[in-house]
């Protein structure tokens, strides 16, 4: 056990550094192609972060553990709302895009709302619906480059960039780090739960949800910090919206899932915790620390609902 709590602090070590080196290749990114920085979020940012979740959804779909693939995505999506936003907002208050929020942030909540009818129709997310989820991600992707092609913007000479070689190798090197970092935080927060014996759903709703959140969390954090807010919501409003439609849909698609009562239920969570995140943003076009703390603690709230429920 001693070298699991080792491997633990080592991945959190480059968890913390890869996220600060990506943030600062994504955030040079948006200046040399003049797009928004919540647009990188969106896509570059969203993208990498949300690798974890794609890896694992996908390797527990192959092996059957599909309890595992469904709570990492529901899990995933409840703590990039109520910790990311609510963690971020604390460490500097996050100006809302109003585009976001009245386009992409939505289009999250839509997504989830058809997640959940395709839940309830049948109690499995089989093949036909996998399809279903992966051509509005099709649809989601068209729309961000869209977006992007209408809103670049000439570069502002305060806002110096790396080299385009070096805003690359940033990125790559980040995401690796913050990748590499994230699967040892998950494998030895796992190996610490079974230890506990803790149960295979639990997991998936809680040590592995947070394990692979991690990214997000981490470089949200790091982008309210240096001040590059776009990059911070739209990493949030991004990964939620690959995690139902790409990971959900290709997982599905490998391997058709079964769902419980209880995943209905959490889905049905995840749908009101964004229509509570969306209308705070919205109504103030802002994240305050007030918002943040309100977040957190409803997050804590949910945790002891899944613990007591498993």
């Amino acid at each position: 056990m001693a070298t699991v709590y080792l491997w633990l602090i080592i991945g959190f070590v480059l968890l913390v550094k890869g996220a600060d080196i990506f943030v600062e290749g994504s955030s040079s990114a948006a200046k040399l192609l003049r797009v928004p920085g919540v647009i990188i979020g969106m896509t570059v940012v969203a993208f990498g972060t949300s690798a974890p979740e794609l890896a694992v959804s996908i390797t527990a779909a192959l092996t059957s553990n599909n309890g595992i693939a469904l709570g990492n995505v529901i899990g995933s999506n409840m703590f990039n709302l109520l910790m990311v936003i609510g963690l971020s907002s604390i460490v500097a208050e996050i100006p809302a895009d109003r585009k976001a929020m009245n386009g992409d942030f939505f289009y999250s909540i839509v997504v989830s709302v058809v997640a959940l009818a395709l839940i309830a129709f049948d109690r499995q997310i089989g093949r036909v619906d996998s399809v279903i989820l992966l051509a509005l991600f099709g649809y989601f992707i068209y729309r961000i480059f869209r977006s992007a092609a209408k809103e670049r913007k000439a570069a502002t000479e305060e806002k110096r960039a790396l080299s385009p070689i070096l805003s690359a190798v940033y990125i790559a090197g980040g995401l690796a780090a913050v990748v590499a970092g994230s699967s040892m935080v998950v494998k030895s927060a796992s190996a610490i739960a079974e230890a506990f014996g803790f149960s295979e759903n639990l997991i998936g709703l809680t040590v592995v949800a947070l394990g692979t959140s991690l990214p997000e969390l981490v470089t949200s954090m790091v982008a309210a910090g240096k001040g590059e807010n776009g990059l911070a919501l739209g990493n949030v409003i991004g990964s939620n919206i690959f995690n139902i439609l790409l990971i959900l849909g290709i997982s599905s698609l490998l391997s058709p899932i079964p769902v419980t009562v209880s995943t209905v239920y959490d889905m049905i969570c995840l749908i009101l915790v964004s229509c509570l995140c969306w209308a705070m943003g919205r109504r103030r076009m802002r994240y305050t620390r007030a918002h943040g703390w309100i977040l957190v603690a409803l997050y804590a709230v949910y945790m002891v609902y899944v613990v007591v429920r498993s």
